[in-house]
């Protein structure tokens, strides 16, 4: 038999307006296509085939299903024959297994709650009162009804009791809104609560189109800013994509997609006539969602926000694209401007240009460290070197590889054969994709090269700071989404502790120990289980203890850098070097202090 992995691919990659309009004459209405049924032989376009949600149903005889129900009823194939049909003209490999699963789809309880609840976010929205803010907000941002439809946009009331009990007088139980995550309880015995409380809703579908969960963005105060569905039987938010079921078959027709960073990005960009586009849920890319989008197509572009963030996530996430066989191309807008914002401002056209002159990632990240004067003495040299190498090492075209051997050679005036060497010998801990992008691009772009140091500089150990913060997340998931904002794998030193991170944030607040566990390595997993047999002492303060943490976590890298200065200023070459280093000493300081200068707002949980 054809395993359910094989057909879930083929349905997600089939272009059903396609296949279905060889047989029925169909025409656009809207976000659909209306045609005759061809089951009743119907004159009226009473047959609606719907490629978001891909199904098709007539609004007369009832008849609908998806694409292998239509060629099963319409053409007499049977199952299996269907799915291999479909997977011959979508180029996907049919893998047959002894045994498929029999009965409905145990998934198909969960999609049709999230629809249902979709649905009655969008009616908040629009047609109840307590909506009006939602309205008032997407009014500022410009997004008009047609698009927030488009994409079926709604509002979660404030009041933690009103989707429940509008669930339950239709039948919903709380056991069943609770494996949802529509619902959470934070105290054992006491009520379920909505998860969602005022916040501006996103429907997330999976590439099937299937209503899997939602992206909430708060509109009052508090943090976090945006809250993804909780882990469950449909909602992975490291496997998903969002907008990837409405773009899957432009990114196929052209094989290439841009990638954004937000929901706001994806629906402006859409709404402006780029059907290519999708966005993460709010992390770095994961290796499931850069598998996800190789089924589809081999060029990426990334049009991440201008600020050294949006640097850092470009670099992250082209590296994990790399391993993935994948061409990386990095789109450039005008400082202090994300896609959100470019857009609105010039329209959709303007952007043409920046994708015009989008540069190969590599290419990118040697542009700002040749910028930033890091080619121009021996140490600043090495360094940009361990800068460059992971990303090398992670791409696996051999062409493109050795373009970029080329390319570094050039610009670092290193033979080829020294740098095949040092690629070949992979060292224990690599700078990781992001301090690319924070010392590339540094406090002051335009600096001079610094005179060499005197000794390299002290390094004061993190990795117990690390271990504790992944120990408090562990135990105080409520912070993972929080932490998560703040610092990401990368801004480890530790590669476990890293892994440990990533994996804690990926599975959100109601990730269990078994969920994190299961997305590490199989060494990992004894230090991460000493970690939960740790319990907290009496009166363990979480959020104080992830503060400390984060604080002295993203200080470290500042600290480190300031006295590096203080060695650097007496032996600065000339009066500009000197002020130079100066000018970046009270930046540095500047950056300090707002750190480590009074609470964070995001870690004060309602406290």
């Amino acid at each position: 038999m054809i395993s359910d992995e094989t057909v879930d691919r083929v349905r997600e990659a089939a272009d059903i307006v396609q296949i279905i309009g060889e047989h029925v004459p169909l025409r656009r209405t809207g976000t659909d296509f209306r045609g005759p049924c061809p089951f009743h032989q119907g004159t009226h376009k009473n047959f609606s085939v719907s490629p978001r949600k891909g199904i098709y149903y007539c609004f007369v005889c009832h008849e609908g299903g998806d694409v292998f129900t239509f060629l099963q009823k319409r053409l007499g194939m049977d199952w299996p024959g269907a799915v291999r049909y479909v997977a011959e003209k979508v180029g996907i490999p049919v893998e047959e297994v002894q045994r498929r699963r029999e009965g409905p789809d145990p998934r198909q309880p969960f999609w049709d709650l999230n629809a249902a609840v979709a649905d009655w976010f969008r009616i908040t929205l629009w047609d109840e009162d307590e909506g009006r803010a939602a309205r008032d907000y997407l009014a500022l941002r410009r997004v008009s009804r047609d698009v927030a439809d488009r994409f079926g946009l709604g509002f979660a009331p404030r009041d933690p009791e009103a989707l429940r009990s509008h669930f339950a007088a239709l039948g919903y139980d709380d056991t069943r809104m609770l494996d949802a995550g529509l619902l959470v309880q934070r105290d054992e015995g006491g009520d379920p609560r909505a998860r969602f409380r005022n916040r501006l809703m996103f429907p997330i579908l999976d590439a099937a189109g299937n209503a899997v969960g939602f992206g909430g963005r708060l509109l009052g105060p508090g943090e976090p800013k945006y809250l993804n569905s909780a882990e469950s039987p449909v909602f992975s938010k490291a496997r998903l994509l969002y907008g990837l079921h409405m773009a899957k078959h432009a990114i196929r027709r052209d094989d290439r997609v841009m990638l954004v960073e937000g929901y706001f990005d994806v629906v402006r960009l859409v709404s402006a006539g780029f059907d290519w586009v999708v966005a993460p849920l709010g992390t770095a890319l994961t290796e499931q969602q850069a598998a996800l989008l190789r089924r589809y197509g081999k060029t990426v572009f990334l049009l991440y926000d201008s600020d050294r963030a949006g640097l850092k996530a470009t670099f992250r996430s082209g590296d994990e694209l790399l391993r993935h066989g994948m061409s990386v191309q990095v789109v450039t807008l005008p400082d202090g401007e994300d896609p959100d914002s470019f857009v609105d401002k010039h329209g959709g056209a303007a952007l043409a240009a920046p994708l015009g002159d989008a540069l190969d990632v590599f290419e990118r990240k040697v542009q700002l460290l040749e910028r930033a004067g890091w080619f121009a003495d021996l140490r600043h040299k090495r360094r940009a070197l361990d800068r460059l190498f992971p990303t090398i090492r992670a791409t696996q075209d051999a062409i493109t590889r050795d373009m970029y051997v080329a390319r570094v050679s050039t610009a670092s005036g290193v033979s080829r054969d020294v740098l095949e060497r040092e690629l070949a010998a992979r060292p224990a801990r690599e700078s990781a994709p992001g301090d690319q992008a924070r010392d590339a691009t540094g406090p002051s772009n335009t600096r001079p090269p610094r005179g060499p140091s005197r000794r390299p500089p002290a390094r004061r150990p993190t990795a117990p700071l690390e271990r504790r913060l992944v120990w408090v997340l562990i135990h105080a998931p409520v912070l993972r989404d929080v932490v998560g904002e703040q610092v990401g794998a990368d801004d480890l030193t530790d590669e476990r502790y890293g892994k440990m991170l990533a994996a804690l944030v990926a599975s959100g607040p109601d990730g269990t120990a078994q969920q994190v566990a299961d997305q590490l390595p199989d060494d990992m997993r004894p230090l991460f289980q000493e970690l939960l047999e740790e319990p907290p002492g009496e009166g363990f303060d979480a959020s104080r203890e992830a503060e400390g943490c984060v604080t002295r976590i993203r200080v470290a890298p500042i600290e480190r850098r300031l006295r590096e200065i203080q060695r650097e200023v007496p032996i600065a070459p000339d009066d500009d070097a000197k002020n130079a280093l100066i000018r970046e000493k009270e930046q540095l300081r500047d950056e300090r202090a707002a750190l480590g200068g009074g609470r964070m707002k995001s870690f004060d949980l309602g406290r």
